[in-house]
């Protein structure tokens, strides 16, 4: 973004397509990817909770607190694409301090919970606060940059995500031993409260009205039932099974309605996502990689029975390794495009799920048959997922920052929100044996070939 404020004057152009090159855009990058940190600490720290909610809720199933991780995931998935255009069209800053100041006050709620229902309801109002302020993040960080450097920036952008994701598990964990689940949520507020006031007083504002576009309720409504539904016949699926019509509807009733969104998105003016995004080749195939799980945390407490704060610990080090790969990662990718990033990434990643299927048994042996998984699935990652986001915006004008930044993250959400689903089906109940890590494990490979083939036709190569 601009370090001055954007001149809605004919025919000066907007801020986001003329950053002040004489100016460093690292402190605006600084503050913008505060919120990143606070949405992917929120993320990992939730992951390390997980087993001390189904202790404090004894009366709730697995499938019942999937919905503490999938209302948040399905919400934040459904607002991210309009949120993103409310960013381009009222105005990125307002629109990232306004998440912020919702996503902490939505944290507050959800550590003062005091039922599942009302942490699930809590849990969606910060998956708004989190939509609206993710999208205005990246595109305030992409606009601060110039073409050249992109690439650079969104790496390090994404890098910090693997800070975070360092972070959170170990001091997550820790909180959470000491003062109980409320601290994965009570965690947010110094972070967020640094955000909203470093923003207010130092972000420039910038916004694109030619995105001017009226909110697509219709749309967003048809992508939460779409996806929702999914993931409830899949959590459903373990105590029900898969011939249950509760199970077998709730799919197609999910289906349905994804094929619903497809056919209102092609006649809607203004859909809640775009589907002209995704006729761009390279925006259309990175979207393909979008599956997270929370596998470490159960292996570890469940198969290896470590407390929390030992499992926290052993898990930093995969995390840490993004951080240094996402960076020289951006570099590699500023000269010869993403092509050989995502396609390598997702191999190794199918490599370290191999090891993590072959290799762990029931006895403790982190340094030997732990740790070089943890290195090629942190390095891997560290490859991919800037990668995917920097992408699939290398060839969008700065106009769509704010949508097609949004879009990416949405589609990746949908694929979390089906990851978290599968996860507990398969390991979300007490006591899950090895041979069910191992088809998480298989699950995981995969995915992760399957991303590596559908990336293969992505081509940023730097246009000389």
């Amino acid at each position: 973004m601009s370090s001055s404020a954007t001149t809605a004057t004919p025919p000066v152009a907007p801020a986001a397509a003329r950053p002040h090159h004489h100016r460093s855009p690292w402190p605006t990058f600084a503050i913008a990817s505060v919120a990143v940190f606070l949405v992917s600490v929120d993320a990992t720290v939730l992951y390390a909770a997980f087993p001390a909610l189904r202790a404090a809720f004894a009366d709730a199933t697995a499938a019942d607190l999937s919905w503490v991780l999938n209302a948040y995931t399905v919400v934040y998935a459904a607002m991210l694409v309009p949120a993103g255009r409310l960013a381009d069209l009222y105005g990125r800053k307002r629109v990232f301090t306004t998440g912020v100041a919702i996503f902490l006050l939505a944290s507050l709620g959800c550590g003062l919970a005091g039922t599942v229902g009302l942490l699930v309801a809590m849990r969606a109002l910060q998956a708004v606060g989190a939509a609206l302020l993710l999208p205005a993040s990246l595109s305030i960080v992409l606009a601060a940059f110039p073409i050249s450097r992109r690439a650079i920036a969104v790496s390090a952008w994404g890098a910090v995500s693997g800070v975070a994701a360092a972070f959170g598990p170990s001091a997550g964990a820790w909180l959470i031993e000491r003062g109980g689940w409320p601290w994965a949520f009570f965690i947010n507020l110094p972070i967020g409260g640094l955000a909203l006031l470093f923003g207010l007083r130092r972000l420039p504002e910038s916004r694109n009205p030619d995105n001017a576009a009226p909110l697509d309720v219709v749309g967003v409504l048809l992508l939460i039932v779409g996806v929702g539904a999914i993931a409830y016949g899949l959590v459903r699926s373990e105590a029900l099974g898969w011939a249950s019509a509760w199970v077998s509807g709730a799919i197609v009733l999910g289906i349905a309605a994804l094929a619903l969104f497809v056919a209102w998105a092609k006649r809607a003016p203004a859909p809640a996502i775009d589907l002209a995004l995704f006729d761009e080749r390279s925006y259309r195939f990175v979207n393909a990689f979008a599956m997270m799980f929370f596998t470490f945390f159960f292996y570890m407490t469940e198969v290896w029975h470590l407390s929390l704060p030992e499992a926290g610990l052993r898990i930093v080090p995969g995390p840490l390794l993004v951080v240094p790969s996402s960076i020289v990662s951006g570099r590699i990718a500023a000269k010869i495009g993403h092509k050989a990033l995502l396609v390598g990434g997702n191999l190794l990643f199918a490599a370290g799920g191999l090891w993590y299927l072959l290799v762990p048994g029931t006895e403790v042996a982190y340094w030997s048959h732990w740790f070089p998984g943890m290195v090629m699935t942190g390095v891997a990652t560290g490859m991919v997922m800037p990668s995917l986001a920097a992408a699939a915006v290398a060839r969008l004008h700065a106009k769509h920052f704010g949508i097609g930044g949004a879009v990416n993250q949405a589609v990746r959400q949908v694929g979390t929100v089906l990851g978290v689903a599968l996860t507990v089906v398969l390991i979300g109940h007490p006591s899950p044996t090895l041979a069910e890590f191992r088809q998480v494990f298989g699950a995981e490979i995969a995915l992760a070939l399957l991303a590596a083939l559908l990336c293969a036709p992505v081509d940023t190569r730097p246009r000389r």
